[in-house]
């Protein structure tokens, strides 16, 4: 069994230098936001597996379902040598893609990209006594500055997937989809997963659910800045909302100051008010329709070969070819 390598481009200080920015940009702005990525530590990865397996929650559900419908095919139609995942986390999904690859006999290598160098080795050790003859390398980075990084060579295949493309705005999803694309060389693909635009009745209480497990995640980020920063957000004061923006076919995820407050985030030097009422954004999580996935991934560089549903037709998998 080969031992998984480690390539780090993102270490502790790095992480602490970009939430600090992050910080700073998101809660001084007339409208404050602070960015979904920092609902991430240990306690926040653990609530976002909660999360996938609530009954509100269908996108992890859905995904599922299609990868193990077609993972047979999107092996068949790729023959890649090396799976490339982006924001890996665990991997969980993952596996069905693995099967069908090393059941196929083309895939050599495995190369999962996440900021948890946790997540990330967890995963390895159990991926590696699964799937013996496989060669992992994992790379600690974030995948907005660091898809350089990935190794070079043909027949590959970029996963991303979880639909987390969505928690971009749209001129960041074009930028990060021009990215992957220069990684890639001409027929190379794309897998990529995108949730899809359906009733606000089915979409807001994944976001909502009725058990606070979301409302608990959202809020995490606060506990973040506490610990990090040494903030004094004070978690009960804040509220969990999620709305559906019919405009721009998003949910937004923000947390509502319950009455007004006073924070303290000495490891910024700074003092932030709330008004009672007044929120932050903390992720946008937008749903999308076919021609407009195709539409971005043309705009990118890629075309789209295949497009997989599940069977409600909740969720999208597709299949695209760097051109």
């Amino acid at each position: 069994m080969n031992a998984p390598a480690l390539e780090v481009h993102l270490d502790a200080d790095d992480l602490a230098r970009t939430l600090r920015a992050d910080v700073i940009a998101g809660l001084t702005a007339d409208r404050k936001w602070l960015p979904p990525k920092w609902f991430y530590d240990a306690r926040g990865s653990e609530l976002f597996e909660k999360i996938t397996e609530l009954r509100e929650y269908y996108p992890t559900r859905a995904e599922r379902q299609i990868l193990a419908d077609h993972a047979p095919e999107i092996a068949r139609r790729t023959r890649a040598r090396a799976l490339l995942e982006l924001g890996a986390g665990y991997s969980t999904k993952t596996r069905l893609l693995l099967d069908a690859l090393t059941g196929q006999g083309t895939l050599e290598k495995f190369v999962p990209m996440d900021v948890s160098p946790t997540a990330l080795e967890a995963a390895a050790v159990r991926i590696a006594a699964d799937y013996p003859g496989l060669r992992i390398h994992n790379i600690v980075g974030d995948m907005t500055r660091h898809l350089k990084h990935l190794p070079d060579g043909g027949d590959r295949l970029v996963a991303f997937l979880g639909g987390t493309i969505g928690n971009l705005i749209p001129a960041e999803r074009a930028e990060f989809l021009a990215d992957i694309r220069s990684v890639l060389e001409p027929g190379e693909h794309l897998l990529l997963g995108t949730d899809l635009v359906k009733s606000p009745r089915v979409v807001v209480p994944a976001y909502d659910d009725e058990d606070g497990v979301t409302a608990e995640f959202n809020r995490n980020v606060l506990r973040v800045l506490n610990s990090s920063l040494g903030a004094d957000f004070d978690l009960d004061g804040f509220a969990h909302v999620a709305l559906w923006d019919a405009d721009q076919e998003w949910i937004e995820m923000r947390l509502r100051a319950r009455w007004p407050m006073r924070v303290s985030i000495p490891g910024v030097g700074l003092t932030v008010d709330f008004a009672a009422g007044e929120e932050v954004r903390t992720e946008v999580s937008a749903k999308f329709r076919r021609d407009g996935v195709e539409r971005e991934l043309a705009e990118a560089g890629f075309a789209l070969d295949h497009w997989w549903t599940d069977r409600d037709g909740l969720f999208a998998v597709s299949l695209a070819r760097a051109v």
